[in-house]
């Protein structure tokens, strides 16, 4: 019997490529955005502020990643939760609002993508476009 579990968390090679992928996507969309990766414990392995993007939106991007590993879904579920009313939320270190994605391993938190800089939605397909990237090399 083993008195640690272990656990999977994202290398500094893997976060180096979802932010690749989703450097890659917005710049075809001519979006300037911060990108933020962190690991399972929500500690970041990697950050870009792309030329352009607001320097605001560091903070944001990696309170979005932190934001979906701390609650195991993407931020665009807490978006939901507070448009339908849950403004409890507010109140929380968190930032609810769609950008957020956590990145799994065998069904188990390995890490997050946040961005920040664009619209919500034009975040989330950014990010999701980082997660793809993972999805294709396994």
């Amino acid at each position: 019997m083993s008195l640690f579990a272990v656990e999977k968390t994202l290398t500094l090679a893997a976060a180096k490529q979802v932010a690749e992928a989703a450097e890659k996507f917005a710049v075809a969309n001519n979006w300037k955005v911060v990108i933020a990766v962190v690991d399972s414990g929500a500690n970041l392995l990697y950050l870009e502020r792309m030329d352009g993007g607001l320097v605001g939106s560091v903070s944001i991007a990696e309170r979005k990643a932190r934001t979906a590993v701390q609650f195991k879904c993407t931020t665009k579920d807490l978006e939901g939760g507070l448009a339908g009313g849950t403004t409890s939320l507010l109140k929380l270190d968190i930032l609810p609002f769609e950008g957020g994605i956590p990145i799994l391993a065998d069904g188990a938190i390995a890490g997050a993508i946040g961005v920040s800089g664009g619209t919500p939605a034009q975040d989330g397909q950014i990010a999701q476009a980082g997660i793809n990237a993972l999805k294709g090399a396994r």
